[in-house]
């Protein structure tokens, strides 16, 4: 059972990335916050979730310690698998889950994506003494990146969103209308373009 992979950033996506360890590379799957948080290339460290099914054996990667318990408390709940566990972390921090789910706060769930009425109610229920625990102010690192133009992003963009469960003309008519300088960063272009898909 992985727990914790440290090497070098040998590929770096929205969706995923690649961990060199001694050679080896280790595809893991991310939450956007955790995508936030790394750097374009260097050494990383990820908390690690193994997920084992009788096909496949996937890693789902965490920056903090905190989005990984939390992402175990998303999926020991019944319908709720590994990546809607993902989808639900990319749309809210950490700390702002913890205390949506200890507060029965059902229309917040209700805006993420692949979260109905019931299924939040379902999370707030089951989680909601669990969560308490966990709903103490915490800060996710925010990273320092390399920029490029808004038009050399697009298509990362636009998967990522896609990935996240929104219907690709949303998702295209979104990154239409975000305004942001010419060398925004991936970063910037997500946030804004989920800040307009959430309101």
């Amino acid at each position: 059972m992985i727990a914790l992979l440290s090497g070098q950033l040998a590929f770096r996506s929205p969706e995923h990335i690649i961990v060199d360890v001694a050679g080896v590379g280790y595809r893991v799957q991310i939450p956007l916050s955790t995508f936030y948080s790394l750097p374009e290339s260097g050494k990383v460290q990820l908390q690690i979730h193994t997920h084992v099914k009788e096909d496949a054996i996937s890693l789902f990667g965490f920056f903090s310690s905190k989005e990984k318990d939390l992402f175990v408390l998303l999926i020991s709940v019944s319908g709720v698998g590994p990546k809607l566990a993902i989808t639900v972390l990319s749309h809210i921090p950490a700390e702002e889950l913890a205390l949506a789910l200890s507060q029965g706060d059902i229309p917040r769930l209700v805006a993420i994506p692949g979260i109905g009425k019931k299924s939040a109610e379902r999370l707030v229920l089951e989680l909601q003494d669990k969560a308490t625990a966990y709903a103490v102010s915490a800060s996710i690192t925010s990273p320092t990146q390399s920029v490029t133009t808004i038009d050399g992003y697009h298509t990362d963009a636009l998967s990522a969103l896609v990935n996240l469960g929104y219907k690709e003309s949303l998702a295209k008519r979104a990154l239409a209308n975000v305004q942001l300088a010419p060398e925004a960063s991936l970063e910037d272009i997500l946030k804004a373009a989920l800040q307009i898909l959430l309101k």
